[in-house]
């Protein structure tokens, strides 16, 4: 539903002097790309063994949970009609719960159905190029739009309407704390791992001070960095409507949409991040957060005690506000 854009900051500046023990690799994944950078200690694996280990789980969750390959587990679910059910992995059964909890607190704004709304607005795997569609349009693909149409019986995840899963929102979050517990387990006390933009830090460096990222300002043209934090322990994700656009009539439309509309949002909430010591946390109440706009936004982080970065567009400039809990977090 979203694009995330969190700057990294160079190798050189998260480890003194470029230590020899810094390892790193990284690659194409879910049609962007990975890096993990990570301490080898006397126990930890060689980089073979850590890339093998990284890889396999980006694999496996391109095949589930890819919308860009027809051989996907979601596109097979997608292509079934009304009525349907099928076995899914437990792995996709347990995003759907927890799509389905973020959409429950949230009053519909974080929805995973949304993939007919994005084909139709030229955003999805499926478009036809960018198009403002006419109310009439809208109504008739949100008919099959809505996870009140999901129901999981056993392993099986069932469908009332012609309803089409988009994990976009959650994959990466997902795949990054997969990744980061995997590492975990090999051994590797100090890494920082970012996928598609998601982020999760975890340890210190070898000079005892955490891995520092910057948030990116909303910017289209360059890479700017917003605000730099410290990490260990925590998932970071940026949602924003800067990157992925289309201009009609001097309209500008967003590929964030309104579940509640099927349209894109209209708000002057150009960006949001999200820190939460899980990185599909961070990833869905990012995309919540940044549908809900820059008000009921801060209003839902705050009584829900997140901790929440926005940027809001206010004239030729942006103007920031964080939540409590982020203030909490950040600024001692």
């Amino acid at each position: 539903m979203t694009r995330r854009w969190v700057l990294a900051l160079p190798a050189c500046l998260l480890l003194a002097g470029c230590d020899d023990r810094l390892e790193q690799f990284g690659g194409p994944t879910m049609g962007s790309s990975y890096s993990v950078k990570y301490v080898r200690g006397a126990s930890g694996p060689a980089v073979e063994q850590a890339r093998g280990e990284v890889e396999g789980i980006l694999a496996e969750v391109d095949l589930q949970m890819s919308t860009y390959r027809a051989d996907s587990v979601v596109e097979r679910f997608n292509a079934l009609p009304a009525g349907s059910c099928m076995a899914l992995p437990a792995q996709m059964l347990e995003l759907v719960r927890f799509a389905g909890e973020l959409s429950r607190e949230s009053g519909g704004a974080f929805d995973i159905t949304l993939e007919p709304l994005l084909n139709l607005w030229g955003f999805g795997p499926q478009s036809r190029g960018d198009q403002v569609p006419g109310g009439e349009a809208i109504a008739a693909v949100m008919a099959d739009v809505g996870q009140g149409h999901l129901r999981m019986r056993g392993q099986e995840l069932c469908k009332d309407a012609a309803v089409q899963l988009d994990f976009n929102s959650i994959a990466a979050g997902y795949a990054v704390d997969r990744v980061t517990a995997r590492l975990g387990e090999l051994g590797v006390t100090s890494a920082l791992v970012e996928i598609t933009g998601e982020l999760k830090a975890f340890g210190r460096k070898p000079d005892g001070t955490p891995w520092r990222i910057a948030i990116e300002a909303p910017r289209d043209d360059r890479q700017v960095a917003q605000k730099i934090i410290p990490l260990d322990g925590l998932g970071v994700s940026t949602s924003g409507d800067y990157r992925n656009y289309f201009e009609k009539g001097g309209k500008r439309y967003s590929h964030t949409l309104d579940p509640k509309t099927g349209a894109p949002t209209s708000h002057a909430l150009a960006e949001v991040t999200v820190v939460d010591e899980s990185a599909l946390r961070a990833d869905g109440l990012s995309t919540l957060l940044l549908v809900l706009g820059p008000d009921r936004g801060l209003a839902y982080a705050e009584s829900h005690g997140i901790s929440a970065f926005f940027v809001t567009r206010a004239g030729d400039g942006f103007v920031t506000r964080e939540s409590r809990r982020f203030r909490e977090l950040f600024e001692r």
